[in-house]
């Protein structure tokens, strides 16, 4: 623990004080350093667990975004400002991209800036690819077409008013995960919305859990419906549910899971 901060450490032996209101010793009975690292070493592989999931449903929603606006046209149709419900979020999201453009050093990048004058901007398999996983959001939310909105999302097994304030969401925990923050009993302000199709999803989540702040919980569950959904193979769930059973204090219930979560039918 030599090269961990004594700041960065401190957000987790916050957990074994005392409320500040409490006259004695500041931590709990039997506070050691031993259970403080012990709990920061569980936050650090849930993090890379959290990231290794967050990535299928960010890949997934690349490649159907570019896709689908592929379909209207030469590949910069994307750049219609009448396909966008809020058009000062629009020019805003242009600005951005077009900065990103210009000083990208991707190959395929550097490629179309020298091979081609118009449009300015590469088409949008290139950008799909390039953008901010933040910023891929934004144009998604910001279509106006509700179709095309649930075309983009069928892929991902989400209808688009689950999977946009889905994706707002999983940037939070990216970035949380991104840079090394304390993850595990962390309350998010933008909660996700609470899916009631298809039925096992449903009765997985915690329906309950509708207001912020939100808890890991209901953000893992339905990242692991996007992984089955578009990664069957893949082990993350049986992974995740590994790991979340071997927290060092077993408080699972700050990370808002409820008692009987292993008995749902996504972790069973």
């Amino acid at each position: 623990m030599r090269h961990v901060s004594y700041y960065r450490l401190s957000a987790y032996w916050l957990y074994f004080e005392h409320p500040k209101s409490h006259v004695g010793p500041r931590f709990r009975d039997r506070t050691t350093f031993d259970r403080v690292t012990a709990l920061y070493d569980f936050d650090r592989v849930l993090r890379r667990l959290v990231m290794r999931g967050t990535e299928h449903v960010e890949v997934a929603l690349r490649g159907s975004w570019a896709y689908h606006l592929g379909q209207l046209g030469d590949g910069h149709s994307y750049l219609d400002a009448s396909l966008y419900d809020d058009r000062r979020e629009f020019h805003s999201n242009l600005s951005k991209l077009a900065s990103e453009t210009g000083f990208s050093r991707e190959t395929y990048v550097k490629h179309y800036r020298e091979s081609y004058d118009v449009p300015a901007i590469p088409p949008v398999w290139m950008v799909a690819e390039m953008m901010s996983f933040g910023q891929l959001s934004r144009w998604y939310s910001n279509l106006t077409d509700r179709s095309l909105r649930n075309l983009i999302a069928r892929p991902l097994g989400l209808p688009e008013t689950i999977l946009v304030p889905l994706v707002r969401h999983v940037t939070d925990l990216r970035n949380i995960c991104a840079h090394h923050g304390r993850l595990w009993n962390r309350g998010f302000l933008i909660p996700p919305r609470l899916a009631q199709k298809p039925a096992d999803l449903r009765d997985t989540l915690d329906q309950t859990a509708t207001q912020a702040p939100a808890k890991l919980y209901n953000g893992a569950c339905l990242i692991a419906h996007v992984v089955r959904t578009v990664a069957p193979d893949s082990t993350w769930r049986g992974d995740f549910a590994a790991h979340i059973d071997s927290h060092p204090e077993n408080d699972l219930a700050s990370m808002g899971f409820p008692a009987n979560w292993k008995q749902r039918p996504m972790w069973k």
